[in-house]
């Protein structure tokens, strides 16, 4: 992993020592990350349900948490089968 130093001013490194439990390393990649994410036009999940309208957000609520576990497992099984074929369909290397 790729190591950076950050200059900040002293009043926000004073507020940053009153809370020791917290990993500012970790915060200052996350606003990083946060940042890549708005330049190249990526939104959070977050962000995505604020975009939908009030309808679809209801809907989404609604749906029991029994149809995302059945929607996520055909999800990762559709994911092994196209990994399957792909595998399949790459040419063998002879040695």
């Amino acid at each position: 992993m790729a190591h950076i130093t950050l200059s900040i001013p002293d009043e926000m490194r004073k507020e940053m020592k009153k809370h020791p439990h917290i990993k500012w390393s970790e915060a200052a990649r996350n606003g990083i990350r946060q940042q890549l994410y708005q330049i190249k036009g990526v939104i959070s999940g977050k962000e995505l349900l604020k975009r939908l309208s009030p309808e679809t957000q209801k809907a989404l609520i609604e749906i029991p948490d029994s149809k995302w576990v059945e929607g996520y497992k055909k999800m990762k099984e559709g994911e092994k089968r196209r990994l399957k074929l792909l595998t399949q369909a790459l040419p063998s290397k002879k040695k």
